[in-house]
């Protein structure tokens, strides 16, 4: 904000310094030229423009940062509780009499899951996790 304040300080100089001068030559053909203190207070908004940009460039990375960061949160807590799940199918998997009717039953439904762990985590979880 150092160049803002500078800026400013310059536009009060330049009204300040200048006597409201009569006009000469009234008659000669005049074409409006952009006075030099409209070229500064161009130059201050383009500024203060330029710093509303970067200021929303940066809290829109900082939300994009917080979401990758909410992402990958989520992914650790997904994998923490699939390995809970692991380690309580196999203690339910050590535990299933093979024999009774639903060790038979989850025989069967095991046939179409790559191993007996992974049907037995599908099982817990369809039926809450709560059967150890």
């Amino acid at each position: 904000m150092d160049s803002l304040d500078k800026l400013l300080d310059q536009l009060k100089a330049e009204y300040e310094a200048k006597p409201a001068a009569p006009q000469k030559n009234a008659d000669k053909s005049f074409t409006p030229q952009a006075p030099k203190s409209l070229s500064l207070v161009d130059n201050l908004l383009a500024e203060v423009r330029a710093d509303f940009a970067a200021q929303d460039e940066v809290v829109e990375l900082k939300k994009q940062q917080e979401l990758e960061q909410e992402k990958i949160r989520q992914a650790q807590l997904k994998t923490q509780k699939l390995e809970a799940l692991k380690v309580e199918a196999e203690a339910w998997l050590k535990k299933l009499d093979r024999f009774s009717s639903e060790g038979l039953w989850f025989e069967k439904f095991a046939e179409t899951y790559p191993s007996k762990l992974e049907a037995a985590i599908e099982y817990l979880q369809s039926n809450g996790s709560n059967q150890t």
